[in-house]
């Protein structure tokens, strides 16, 4: 093990070079960056919303909205094409999802099923691969009467339709916008994922994607006056419309469209000659001014209305033909939204309406600090690390610091070769990681340390060492690892970010003990000749504990079954605070632009607004607030009004730093994904250890990490803490801790059972568990100091999910000692059942004979 040939080490360090050569364009200013040579790659991470503030917004499109649509279209064409035939009917209406008409001649129902076969011809669905979709049924409940009925199948197909057209048209305005690289893809069936970094004004990102921008030119009707139609009914096809003025203004509308917006070519912001006042110039197409030209020929003197969305921008009068087929729409509008009509009428009508689900928006300012205190944090972080291992190991210590730096280069190169986005939770996984990643050194190196006392040379002892860790660290990975897939897969923004640093972080760790480590340790090892391994600066636990856990284990079911009791019960006394993610409704952090906040005062004033319940209290600094306002009930459309309905009344003496608002539907998704991660992790982990180990064990350690998950909920419940999408991701990092923790100890006692088939099973367990003492010990230790950066120097916004994780810690290692170990004892495991000894290479080795002391 301690051998490498040239071209490994070639390899070896060809790996680390090039990942310190990817990542120093992370590592340097700008301007450092530019004066290097030119072979120096220049592309850097991306950073994600929360690092350099923006905007992240989900669509959906609105199926109600789409279906009565398409039923307006159903009645239309019917009426149309039974016109055509010169078929009467009489009744047409639509209810639910279905349109029904009576033919009038019973003589003429088989006529008109042909006239209108049309209907129900099957759709080419060749844009996403599926074949034909059949659109509308046909059905004939009683004589003459015909039934319309949309299908499901015809619904998913126009919802996902809708969905493609509309990322066409959202990919227009957003660049339109002048934005830098923004996300635009589909979730699904019928959402869409918007997401724009570094955007100074998100509201104005709302009001463009949160129009349909659907544009018509339509006659004024004048035979009676507007009021009259109001009191009494409209004239047949006209109907009544409001203007976007204050107070509306109301008109009387034919329903014939003369053009709509799908005949514009072009539309800019400009000012009008006359007055100066901001206005819409717009050309149409040949088509469309034709048709302009003969409407405005054929009634001069006449108003016409230009409608936006169902609203009467403009209504002027026709004073002369307009037959070059432009003309200018004026209203009362600023220079910014007149580009921003213009903006909309260039990229086009949305297909739909498209309602917004979820948002979550940072301001520039807040995504300043959280640099700053991902800085800081990682800083920190490091520093303890890299002290505690040389204060613990000497020179080993030293070599495992520079293995560290190694895997952290690799880390960020891999990330930046990906295109991934860094987040802040991102930057929490990277500290996290280089916590964890000196577990691996730390296993070998107490293997080592352990062979060295039985009395085999430093040689004989590395090469034992790593040959005996490989199998242990390979398998306590990949526990963490398949924590981090189902984390991925769960997680959203933020907490993707922190999943895949995470994976990353496990395969470059494993890389870099296995290979870099083994590699330093070997050139050490020739080089300086040791021949007493390496005495830290500090012996923080004696080298053969003698503690004897597993009398103390039905005292440690007996505090366990207590407290997981006690947080059952207090499930019924505690109300759960449950965040945003899970039951809806919105969340804001704002800073005073002046002075401290007064957070009575804010609570006060947003409670006039008729909002609902609004929880306000300090975050943070004394300046800055955390508002909290509960689900609205009248749907996700409502959630947005909130948000105006508060920037509103605090915009003056506020500034915005983080807004996230999250509707119904998404917060019952958030809450089942979430809890369904949870089991999933479950359910892989005791496959895994199944199948690695026995049953026994898979059970032991799914007992355990059951209690880990309770307790972490306790304390969330008990000292009121909001449990968001967050605190998911942090039970599952303490599920991937404490089954790294347990599958070493597990490792161990599989070991110790094939070595001492007589002795009690309550005896090799305290063996197995006093041998890896000290990798526990000094394992918790590491990520503990580096979970204490992230706790005092990474931030408000990360201060609770790293609190859970911190707590998780204690309990997982808690829960390694004195429950997944008697465990094994409750389920009855046998030292028979590992009859074959360990194998080396596919060839059998006799079980050593050392003694149960420890050694």
């Amino acid at each position: 093990m301690l051998y490498f040939s040239r071209w490994k080490t070639v390899l070896i360090w060809g790996v680390v070079l090039i990942g310190v050569i990817l990542s120093i364009p992370n590592m340097v200013s700008q301007n450092v960056l530019d004066s290097l040579p030119s072979w120096v790659p220049k592309r850097s991470m991306t950073l994600g919303l929360d690092l350099q503030g923006g905007s992240h917004i989900l669509l959906e499109v609105d199926r109600n909205d789409l279906i009565n649509e398409r039923l307006q279209t159903v009645r239309d064409d019917i009426r149309t094409l039974l016109r055509d035939a010169k078929i009467g009917y009489t009744g047409l209406s639509g209810t639910g999802q279905s349109v029904q008409v009576r033919i009038r001649e019973a003589n003429e129902v088989d006529k008109a099923k042909t006239a209108l076969e049309t209907l129900t011809q099957p759709i080419s669905n060749s844009m996403f691969g599926a074949g034909n979709v059949r659109e509308m049924s046909l059905d004939e409940p009683e004589q003459g009467l015909l039934r319309f009925t949309l299908t499901a199948e015809g619904i998913n197909y126009r919802l996902s339709s809708a969905a493609s057209q509309s990322i066409e048209v959202i990919g227009r305005r957003v660049n339109e916008l002048g934005t830098t690289e923004p996300v635009i893809q589909r979730q699904g069936s019928d959402r869409i994922l918007v997401q724009v970094p570094g955007l100074q004004d998100p509201q104005r990102l709302k009001d463009i994607l949160g129009q349909t921008a659907k544009l018509t030119f339509q006659m004024v009707d004048q035979s009676v006056p507007v009021q009259e139609a109001i009191q009494g009914r409209p004239p047949a096809g006209s109907s009544v419309r409001y203007s976007t003025d204050d107070p509306p203004v109301p008109y009387l509308i034919e329903d014939r469209v003369i053009v709509s917006g799908e005949n514009l070519v072009d539309a800019q912001a400009t000012y009008d000659q006359r007055t100066s006042e901001p206005v819409v110039s717009f050309r149409f197409d040949g088509k469309g001014a034709a048709r302009f030209g003969q409407a405005t020929q054929q009634n001069v003197g006449r108003l016409f209305a230009i409608i936006l969305d169902n609203q009467v921008i403009s209504a002027p009068q026709i004073r002369e033909p307009i037959l070059g087929g432009t003309g200018q729409i004026s209203g009362n509008f600023t220079a910014q939204s007149a580009n921003d009509l213009a903006v909309l009428l260039r990229a086009g009508a949305l297909p739909a309406d498209l309602k917004i689900v979820e948002e979550r928006t940072v301001g520039p300012s807040l995504g300043a600090d959280s640099i700053a205190a991902g800085k800081m944090a990682s800083l920190v972080g490091g520093v303890l690390v890299v002290v505690c291992m040389v204060l613990v190991y000497g020179k080993l210590g030293v070599i495992a610091n520079i293995a560290l730096a190694a895997n952290v280069a690799l880390i960020v190169a891999v990330l930046t070769m990906l295109g991934a986005t860094l987040t802040l939770p991102g930057i929490a996984g990277i500290v996290l990681t280089m916590g964890m990643a000196v577990d691996s050194n730390v296993i070998i190196f107490e293997r080592v340390r352990e062979e060295r006392r039985a009395g085999r040379s430093m040689v004989q002892s590395f090469d034992g060492g790593f040959q005996r860790a490989l199998a242990t660290v390979v398998d306590a990975n990949l526990t963490t690892f398949i924590i981090a897939v189902i984390l991925f897969y769960i997680g959203t923004g933020p907490v993707k970010g922190f999943a895949v640093t995470l994976g990353i972080g496990i395969v470059t760790t494993v890389f870099t003990a296995f290979t870099l480590t083994r590699w330093m340790v070997a050139l050490w090892v020739r080089r300086w000749r040791p021949v007493e391994f390496p005495a830290g600066l500090v012996h923080y636990l004696p080298l053969d504990p003698r503690i004897p856990f597993m009398r103390y284990r039905n005292l440690g079911f007996l505090i366990s079954g207590a407290a997981s009791l006690l947080v059952v019960a207090s499930l019924f006394v505690f109300n759960f605070n449950y965040g945003i993610d899970f039951q809806g409704g919105s969340l804001i952090e704002v800073q005073a632009k002046d002075g401290s906040a007064d957070a009575a005062e804010v609570r006060g004033r947003l409670g006039e607004l008729n909002i609902g319940d609004v929880q306000v209290q300090s975050f943070g600094n004394d300046d800055s607030l955390m508002i909290k306002v509960q689900s609205q009930q009248a749907g996700d459309n409502a959630e947005q009004s909130v948000v105006d309905k508060v920037k509103l009344e605090l915009g003056d003496e506020y500034e915005f730093r983080r807004v996230e608002v999250v509707g119904p539907t998404v917060s019952g998704e958030l809450a089942w994904t979430g809890t369904l991660g949870i089991c999933l992790s479950m359910l892989a982990l005791l496959i895994y250890i199944w199948f690695r180990f026995e049953w026994q064990f898979g059970m032991g350690a799914v007992i355990s990490t059951i209690h880990d998950v309770v307790i972490i909920v306790g304390i969330y419940v008990i000292l009121g803490l909001e449990f968001n999408l967050s605190s998911i991701a942090a039970i599952l990092t303490v599920i991937g801790y404490s089954i790294n923790d347990t599958v070493v100890i597990y490792d161990r006692i599989r070991e110790m059972l094939r070595k001492y088939k007589k002795m009690p099973i309550e005896e090799v367990i305290d063996i197995a568990l006093n041998q890896t003492l000290s990798r526990t010990f000094l394992t918790g230790l590491t990520v503990l100091l580096a979970l204490f950066a992230l706790y005092f120097f990474g931030g408000e916004v990360i201060s609770s999910f790293v609190f859970a994780i911190l707590v998780g810690v204690f309990v997982g290692t808690y829960s390694s000692l004195f429950i997944a170990g008697p465990c094994l004892i409750l389920f009855k495991l046998r030292p028979d059942m590992f009859d074959k000894p360990e194998t080396k290479d596919g060839k059998a080795i006799a079980p050593a004979t050392a003694q149960p002391s420890g050694s």
